[in-house]
């Protein structure tokens, strides 16, 4: 099924000078939706089940078109729906009006200021919502802090990303966290495949797309070897980059050697580097004594969730002068050299592409909408706790895309089954 929309029409003058842009917005939902056809099943279900009828879900994503394909799902089981951008950024204004042209409560602007990204959080609690959809956390954390008096209406909540889930377990541990948290980000069929070729493919095309400079041949050093890291060094050494890892983590240190790339301190990586990215989820991960070290043309990049990850407050210090040189890609003179940081360092493959690819988000988003369901179904037998995706809709999901890609597998036999499940077998 295809979904084709149309702008409303209207006489009002403002409207009409925004009319192109709404339009513009509704095309680029009609292609995600062509090619996300795992949501498209679980919206037909929920269109005819309306298991979320009544039900208010308040949202912090980023806003762009595969968003609005889970919003529009939501909006089908008989959701209501508030949601702004979970990153100031990374959401697309066209979009932004396509959804507030449809009737949803969208406050996601881009380029918004700290204080506007945490008026439009506000706003989403204002719409006092039973569910939270979050990417990061933002959204639940202002729950626990400012807005505590609105905690209490929360039913559930559902993460999309590795920082915000670290985050929240450490939340529950305290003993802190104020309703059930489905971690989203931890399904099979998201990570696998969100975090490794969505991240991988995307962080690729915005630092291409930002610099139109040649990967093959540069030393690209890759911040962090999980998931999403693992998906940039893969990506970049098909580019035909010579790939350095940098880690923390002694297991994933010896992965990064054993599949075939460099593994280095940062230290000694910023010498030789021509291209960074971070994807570690931590704060200063490159810092003052990095950029020191740096040659002249290095360019930093983020793929972590958070502009935390690069440390611009030391490369505010060290620089003599800055200057905005190319659309997202800022100059940094620090005399003897210069150095270019890509999208402010926020999320390169959001703020200069369009995020990961619609067939990946597919899956992720639909892993999205089972959560809400499931939470609106089981809150009241769940804890406040961090509870991983049920096994069985991971699982939908999987089989689901295998489906749409008219694959299909395998199926165990009754002697399979009894021989894997009963340890006599064979003795």
């Amino acid at each position: 099924m295809i979904f084709i929309f149309m702008a409303k029409t209207t006489n009002n003058k403002k409207h009409a000078t925004t009319l192109p842009m709404i339009e513009k917005g509704y095309n680029k939902i009609q292609w995600a939706e062509k090619h996300m056809k795992v949501i498209e099943i679980i919206r037909r279900e929920f269109e005819k089940e309306k298991p979320l009828k009544g039900i208010k879900i308040g949202m912090a994503l980023h806003v762009e078109a595969k968003t609005a394909v889970l919003v529009k799902t939501l909006v089908a089981g008989g959701a209501e729906v508030a949601i702004t951008g979970c990153n100031p950024l990374s959401s697309q204004d066209d979009v932004s009006n396509a959804l507030r042209d449809m009737g949803i409560r969208c406050f996601a602007k881009r380029g918004m200021s700290n204080e506007e990204y945490y008026e439009a959080l506000n706003k989403v609690i204002d719409f006092e919502p039973e569910i939270i959809v979050d990417d990061g956390a933002d959204l639940i954390f202002l729950l626990h802090g400012k807005r505590k008096e609105h905690a209490k209406n929360i039913i559930g909540a559902s993460e999309e990303t590795t920082t915000g889930i670290i985050r929240l377990k450490a939340m529950e541990r305290e003993g802190v966290l104020s309703f059930p948290v489905i971690a989203v980000n931890n399904a099979k069929t998201k990570y696998l495949f969100d975090n490794r070729y969505g991240t991988g493919q995307s962080t690729i095309d915005g630092i291409i797309r930002a610099t139109n400079m040649l990967i093959a041949g540069k030393n690209f050093v890759v911040a962090g070897y999980g998931w999403c890291g693992r998906g940039i060094a893969m990506r970049a050494r098909g580019m035909g980059a010579n790939v350095i890892v940098t880690e923390v983590d002694e297991i994933r240190a010896l992965e990064a050697i054993m599949d075939g790339f460099r593994v280095m301190k940062m230290d000694e990586a910023a010498k030789i580097g021509d291209i960074f990215v971070t994807a570690t989820g931590n704060i200063d991960v490159i810092r003052k004594e990095h950029f020191r070290l740096m040659k002249d043309g290095a360019i930093l990049a983020n793929a972590g969730h958070f502009n935390v990850e690069i440390s611009i407050k030391d490369l505010e210090e060290l620089s003599k002068k800055k200057k905005v040189v190319k659309d997202y890609i800022t100059e940094y003179d620090l005399g003897e050299k210069k150095l270019y940081l890509l999208g402010e360092g926020r999320l390169v493959n959001l703020v200069v592409a369009d995020g990961h690819p619609i067939e990946v988000m597919d899956m992720s988003f639909s892993n999205q909408a089972l959560a809400v369901k499931y939470l609106v179904e089981n809150h009241e037998k769940l804890e406040r706790k961090v509870y991983p995706m049920p096994e069985e809709l991971d699982r939908k999901v999987a089989k689901l895309k295998l489906k749409a890609l008219s694959i299909e597998i395998d199926e165990l036999n009754e002697r399979q089954i009894k021989y894997l499940s009963d340890w006599r077998c064979g003795t």
